[in-house]
């Protein structure tokens, strides 16, 4: 299993954010198989995590057309700057 952490500076957020963020977690689950995305906000400070059975749907997920436009519009109206990291999850454990 595989997560993603996307961690961003938030410049400014809208309506239009709020309904591209539902359509994109709708999007990576119903389509690209992520097994679970969570998100975060504080302040100016976003994080979301989502979980990936392999790397092959992570990278089918970032080559989207839908979520490359997502990008685009994030990188020039919502974020300040953000930043990608993908690991692998050796252990996961709950109670």
């Amino acid at each position: 299993m595989y997560a993603v952490i996307f961690k961003a500076t938030v410049k400014q957020l809208d309506d239009e954010y709020s309904q591209t963020a539902k359509r994109m977690r709708e999007l990576a689950i119903e389509k690209y198989g992520c097994l679970d995305f969570v998100s975060s906000l504080e302040k100016d400070q976003e994080i979301a995590i989502s979980y990936w059975e392999d790397e092959q749907h992570i990278v089918s997920w970032k080559q989207d057309k839908e979520h490359l436009k997502a990008q685009a519009l994030a990188a020039k109206k919502w974020y300040s700057s953000y930043s990608v990291e993908i690991t692998k999850i050796q252990r996961r454990y709950s109670s």
